[in-house]
């Protein structure tokens, strides 16, 4: 598999530290409100990463942190009038459940801040006693000049960072460049800890270069994100771990596009945003993986209704395929015929081509194309029917290339409730009385519902709109 790193503008041969391990750590939210659609991008993207590697045979051991320590959680505590850590749990269980609907599943370790202050000290204490930070009035700085490579992931320079830098009201550190690696307590509603420097807390940056150390190691595979946080966020960790550790922080960086409303990066700043939350009121979240999905992850992608109603019909492509292969193994009989052997041995390219597309640096958009492509040659090859063993064999080869996408996961059938199979029911026995004013009645009732009834010659399919 070749990836594009970030930190050499070049996509490269993945090679993990440990032979067929991957440590990777992709960085998480901030738990003070409902994630949005560009919060879901990487969420989805490095998912599916995660996933594409462990179907590659590699034993992924996967690292994404919630940020439970910031500003932005004590202003909403202030506002709500309850504790920051009550915002932050509130937070993370609502994040499980979006998640959870878009079908991202649950990191191996998911480390809070306030769990690792003391590893978060230790590392502040070893920056201080090598020379690279330094204390100001119970803040602690990094010293950024101090470290020689400082901007070399986002590719900017010093000089260029100098012209821009401003020391804020109330900071006291010796240089505009420098960043906090631990904050003073500012007042008493503050969540703070006792440190060597005095009550306070962790500045952003520190946290994950600290969490990442102690659940993976000095040096972890990769390191992965939104573009947004290339700089100062990951450039920030960059300098502080390889001063700390005195090794490199991270072998591959990856980041995530920006995803767009009328050109404008979404962001809850610019007002611009919908929350995950909002949008599964109107889609299924296994539309919204598609949607993420449809663009290869470094192009930016540019959300719409429009777009998001082709991510639906799309994703209803894969979800009748699967539908009529299903139906075709609980009706069909016998094994495969020596034609339907031949057909199968034929559908081995679609997964090259899937695989191909997935080496390519997490193709994802090309790998749904080869998975249409499976699709358009499986409806051919049984569109007068097919043998309980091809159907399942063809069904087996859908679900393996959709399962690694994190699609088709959901069992659609549990979606039909009683009133409905009674109707199809009803329907079927109004065919049999040659009451077909009912039966088509009935038909219609349902195709309002989304569901559309599809006769067969081995019966009634269930098809979802």
């Amino acid at each position: 598999m070749r990836v594009y790193n970030t930190l050499t503008r070049k996509k490269e041969e993945l090679k993990p530290i440990e032979e067929g391990v991957i440590k990777m750590y992709v960085c998480g939210p901030t738990v003070y409100n409902f994630f949005h659609m560009g919060n879901a991008r990487p969420f989805v993207v490095f998912d599916t990463m995660r996933r594409y590697l462990e179907y590659r045979g590699y034993k992924v051991k996967f690292v994404q942190n919630f940020t439970d320590v910031d500003d932005k959680i004590i202003n909403k505590a202030r506002e709500e009038g309850v504790t920051a850590g009550e915002i932050s749990e509130k937070y993370i269980e609502e994040y499980y459940k979006d998640a959870a609907a878009l079908n991202v599943r649950k990191a191996d370790v998911h480390p809070k801040v306030s769990q690792h202050i003391p590893e978060i000290i230790d590392f502040v204490k070893t920056l201080v006693d090598k020379g690279y930070a330094y204390e100001a009035g119970g803040d602690v700085y990094f010293s950024t000049r101090k470290f020689k490579d400082y901007g070399k992931l986002s590719g900017q320079n010093i000089e260029d960072l100098e012209s821009g830098a401003r020391i804020a009201v109330g900071e006291i550190k010796k240089d505009p460049l420098d960043f906090a690696l631990w904050k003073a307590r500012k007042s008493d509603d503050e969540i703070a800890w006792d440190s060597p420097w005095g009550k306070g807390r962790p500045g952003w940056h520190i946290e994950c270069s600290a969490m990442a150390k102690k659940h993976l190691g000095d040096t972890i595979d990769i390191h992965a994100g939104g573009q947004d946080l290339q700089f100062p966020h990951h450039e920030n960790e960059i300098a502080q771990s390889e001063c700390c550790n005195g090794v490199p922080f991270a072998n591959y960086w990856m980041h995530n596009g920006y995803i767009t409303v009328n050109d404008e990066k979404m962001s809850k700043s610019k007002g611009n945003f919908f929350t995950v939350r909002d949008i599964l009121k109107e889609y299924d979240g296994e539309v919204i993986r598609f949607f993420l999905l449809s663009v290869q992850y470094r192009n930016p992608i540019n959300f719409s209704h429009q777009l998001m109603d082709q991510a639906k019909a799309g994703l209803a492509r894969m979800e009748n395929a699967e539908d009529n292969l299903k139906h075709l193994a609980e009706t069909g009989e016998g094994a495969m015929t020596p034609e339907e052997k031949k057909t199968l041995e034929s559908f081995d390219k679609y997964r090259q081509e899937f695989i191909d597309a997935m080496d390519d640096d997490l193709n994802t958009a090309d790998a749904i194309a080869a998975v249409f492509e499976l699709i358009t040659a499986v409806n051919t090859a049984v569109k007068d029917g097919a043998s309980r063993q091809f159907a399942e064999k063809s069904l087996d080869i859908l679900r393996e290339l959709t399962g690694v996408l994190g699609l088709l996961q959901k069992d659609r059938e549990a979606d039909i409730d009683d009133e409905v199979r009674a109707l199809i029911e009803e329907r079927q026995e109004a065919r049999k009385a040659r009451n077909f004013a009912r039966a088509d009645e009935i038909r219609d009732l349902l195709k309002e519902r989304g569901i559309i009834l599809k006769d067969t010659p081995q019966g009634v399919q269930i098809v979802k709109e």
